[in-house]
């Protein structure tokens, strides 16, 4: 068995059909036992409020004081001097000018939240969502704040929070991966953002993109059915064979589950990603045509109908790491970027709600940081990046809706009280999932990791 080299290799190809790549591509991680299913479904450590999650993620940082924020004094003392302690990713003493919103800001919904005109979708869902308006981070800078958002390190490449998810729960559908990524690229950091790291290589992210052919090759090879899965079952016995030649492949390991799930996905994937039996009216509320295969609505609609089919988490990533919300030279970019978002996630929200899964679905919006809200000319059309305060939401699983948490100082430049962190919402992201952040450890290099390592707090004041 040593020997089949190259022939083998051919072999897995043809009877992949290629499509095996699609669940693998990039795949590094632990061994995998064999003895047991490494995606099979688990209990966490307490009651789940959530059975999934569903992350949107706005790449280059959305600015809090223009979208949910909403700071008065700051349009009062616009122009007002000020000393900052940090700038352009420096500390020290910098006078600088205080620059008032660009957008109008109005409450919405019974709970009367604020929220700019950017996002009237969105506000009129408010009353479904816990505005987060005192986040902070470590790293104003792209690559590492992007990489701290989605693995918990803005230092070194660690799993992804999906990854961390998969590992911990499983998946309730064999068939499916159970971390999918639907995005048109990458963010900031690559697709480090959704890989597994350490962790064995099936829970890495599967990356879709939006498209005509969001998965290549998804059509069996072969029509007869029992053929292929004659040929998946030979593939499995030499690929076992092979793997007690070589000790602790990691890559082959993975290639086993991944090609089971591959074979999966050819009997489920085409339905799930087939808009054509959706309703007009849904359609519409994500604001969608029916031919639509891109777009954020496309995304949000096919996030639904996934999670519906038991894949774990999702997350949708709006634009890659160009054209994005780093509005340094015109805030006026936040524009065209929010009018993107907001019908499709208000109508996620929605279509949740209506369908009776809100409540056991975790919608979580985030950006890796937000804006300063000054600048060295007060009336310089930008903002540049700032770690020390941003503005995140929360929705559905267990979250209390209707309610802000957390406040900013008057001008939205520090956080002031109930403060969340980073950390602080993996934990609380893993916690609604029925996980406890602390013992959801992985042994690796002689010590044990985490996805929050030794930090993070669960925001118990926005639980149901």
């Amino acid at each position: 068995m040593n020997n089949i080299g190259t022939t083998r290799r051919e072999f897995l190809s043809r009877a992949s059909g290629g499509f095996g790549t699609i669940a693998l591509a990039g795949m590094l991680g632990q061994n995998i036992d064999l003895a047991e299913d490494p995606l099979k479904p688990r209990i966490g450590h307490h009651a789940a409020k959530a059975d999934r999650v569903i992350f949107l993620y706005s790449t280059g940082g959305v600015s809090q004081v223009d979208t949910f924020n909403h700071r008065p004094q700051l349009t009062k003392d616009h122009g007002k001097s000020i000393t900052a302690s940090r700038w352009l990713n420096t500390s020290g003493e910098f006078k600088r000018f205080l620059i008032k919103p660009r957008y109008q800001f109005k409450q919405y919904g019974q709970s009367g939240a604020w929220v700019s005109e950017l996002f009237p979708h969105l506000g009129s869902v408010i009353d479904d969502i816990c505005v987060l308006n005192a986040m902070h981070c470590d790293s104003d800078g792209h690559d590492k704040a992007t990489l701290a958002a989605h693995t918990g390190s803005a230092q070194f490449a660690r799993p992804s929070a999906g990854s961390w998810i998969s590992y911990g729960l499983g998946t309730v559908n064999q068939n499916m991966p159970s971390f999918m990524v639907l995005a048109p690229s990458a963010p900031y950091a690559g697709t480090q953002t959704w890989g597994s790291d350490f962790l064995p290589a099936c829970h890495q992210g599967t990356h879709v993109l939006p498209g005509k052919e969001p998965l290549p090759n998804i059509r069996p090879r072969l029509a007869d059915g029992g053929l292929q899965q004659m040929e998946l079952n030979l593939r499995n016995k030499l690929n076992e064979t092979h793997l007690r030649t070589r000790a602790a492949d990691q890559m082959l390991n993975a290639r086993i589950r991944s090609f089971e799930t591959a074979f999966g996905m050819q009997r489920e994937a085409p339905e799930a990603f087939d808009l054509s039996g959706e309703t007009a009216a849904t359609l519409e509320l994500y604001g969608i045509q029916q031919d639509t295969t891109a777009g954020f609505g496309w995304q949000c609609l096919v996030a639904r109908r996934l999670a519906e089919r038991g894949v774990r988490f999702l997350e949708l990533i709006d634009v890659g790491s160009s054209n994005n919300w780093d509005s340094h030279g015109n805030m006026a970019d936040h524009e065209k970027l929010a009018k993107a978002i907001d019908k499709p996630i208000a109508g996620l929200l929605t279509d949740l709600k209506q369908r009776g899964m809100l409540d056991s679905t975790l919608v979580v919006w985030t950006t890796e940081f937000g804006r300063t809200p000054f600048h060295e000319r007060a009336d310089h059309p930008g903002r540049e990046h700032h770690k020390h305060c941003f503005s995140s939401w929360m929705a559905g699983g267990g979250v209390k809706g209707g309610i802000v948490h957390g406040t900013s100082d008057e001008y939205g430049i520090r956080t002031a009280e109930d403060a969340v962190h980073t950390h602080d919402l993996h934990a609380t992201m893993l916690h609604l999932l029925g996980i406890d952040h602390e013992r959801l450890t992985f042994r690796h290099a002689g010590r044990d990791f985490r996805l929050t390592d030794v930090h993070g707090h669960v925001v118990k004041q926005i639980i149901t």
